[in-house]
């Protein structure tokens, strides 16, 4: 059965390159506790909803502990609402501007949708969220046929994977053999297997990779290779099924292999560039 349908995940795959905007939210927020969060400790959980994610952090054996010597007691619900708040405060801040199409988007998306598929999408931000994500996308020349978030399905985000089954509604996809999800976390590859669809990921841009695009020219082609193969074995472990560098990649992808079967049997000759 023929692939008809693509669902991609927002930041770190179609805007917001390196995914910083939620990154430097959480930081934030968790500072306003007196507790200090590396990148790596934020990324992690990246992808998934994210009053979830905050949940996640705070689950953090070393978070726990700071927590206990801070506050005299474990962490609760109304922590993990007040640090929420904040997070909401500091991301709706800089959102808009965080949200830019990643470089070779708009370009992949024409080509996609040229070749007739669908495309839809997932996301780990709320429907208020991403009415600003979706608003600074369109007028930059990108907008999916369809947006999901955690609010349309019960807040059942990922890993759960009804964000999927949702646009298949829309799309009345009759098999999972229709349908392609592309991320660039973790949650992304997750969703996507949980959902029983091909899971791609994306690696140049990824919040695996941690990188803003201005950091990421600072390396030479060399390492940018190496970059791209490091976080391509990252997925690859969690189980994605195959790793593209960037969208262009996925949209020449659909153009040469038009059935799942094929896309399939490229599996193992596909290298990150």
């Amino acid at each position: 059965m023929s692939v008809n349908t693509i669902i991609l995940d927002w930041a770190g795959t179609t805007v917001d390159f390196g995914c910083m905007a939620p990154v430097h939210a959480f930081k934030k927020a968790f500072s306003n506790k007196n507790i200090e969060l590396t990148n790596q400790e934020i990324r992690k959980p990246m992808g998934m909803l994210k009053i979830d994610h905050i949940k996640q952090l705070l689950s953090l054996d070393q978070v726990k502990r700071e927590w206990l010597a801070l506050y005299g007691r474990p962490s609760d619900e109304n922590d993990v609402l007040s640090i929420y708040q904040d997070f909401e405060t500091y991301l709706f801040a800089d959102l808009a501007e965080n949200s830019h199409l990643k470089p070779e988007t708009k370009q992949a998306m024409r080509k996609i949708k040229q070749l007739g598929y669908n495309i839809g999408s997932t996301t780990g931000y709320t429907k208020e969220m991403m009415e600003v994500v979706f608003e600074t996308a369109r007028v930059e020349g990108y907008h999916p046929d369809y947006v999901v978030t955690p609010d349309d399905v019960d807040s059942l985000g990922r890993p759960y994977p009804f964000m999927i089954f949702e646009n298949m509604r829309f799309f009345q996809n009759r098999s999972m053999a229709e349908v392609i999800k592309v991320g660039d976390t973790i949650s992304d590859i997750q969703e996507g297997k949980n959902a029983g669809v091909l899971s791609i990921a994306v690696t140049e841009g990824s919040s695996v990779m941690g990188l803003s695009l201005e950091e990421y020219k600072q390396y030479s082609k060399e390492e940018m290779e190496q970059l791209n193969q490091q976080a391509a074995e990252i997925f690859y472990q969690h189980g994605a099924d195959l790793c593209i560098k960037n969208l262009l990649e996925l949209a020449e992808l659909l153009q040469e292999h038009s059935t799942l079967q094929n896309l399939q049997i490229k599996k193992e000759k596909i290298q990150v560039n």
